[in-house]
């Protein structure tokens, strides 16, 4: 069982930069995913970035490449995802997701088995 709290949510203005987190339980991760995702009324979930916790492979929805950078902490619990170039069209409530993952299977593809309860990002213009 794997249990995540994200923080870091907050107001910016448009062009600027946040960091949102999200830190595991104490629990092995290692062959997990992580992945963040974020929802606004009306329209679907997109996952926006993923890391695999083993080679460290990232995996970025099209509309934050360039943009936004995963990564994991020295504590190979704590998945860092810096938010640049912030537009309106990124408010949502991002939610921090983890995962085993399967051979052969890129991380934004998979049904993620564990979730945090989000945190909101409001990007005015």
């Amino acid at each position: 069982q794997v249990q995540l709290m994200e923080s870091g949510g907050g107001s910016v203005q448009a062009g600027g930069s946040l960091r949102v987190s999200c830190a595991a339980s104490k629990v092995t991760i290692s062959g997990y995913c992580m992945a963040w995702f974020r929802q606004s009324p009306g329209k679907d979930r997109e996952g926006v970035a993923a890391i695999f916790i083993g080679g460290l492979n990232t995996y970025y929805a099209d509309s934050v490449k360039g943009r936004f950078t995963i990564s994991l902490a020295d504590d190979k619990k704590t998945v860092h995802l810096q938010m640049n170039s912030l537009t309106p069209e990124d408010t949502a409530m991002y939610y921090c997701a983890a995962t085993p993952k399967p051979a052969a299977t890129r991380c934004l593809a998979l049904t993620y088995a564990y979730w945090g309860q989000g945190t909101q990002v409001t990007v005015s213009s």
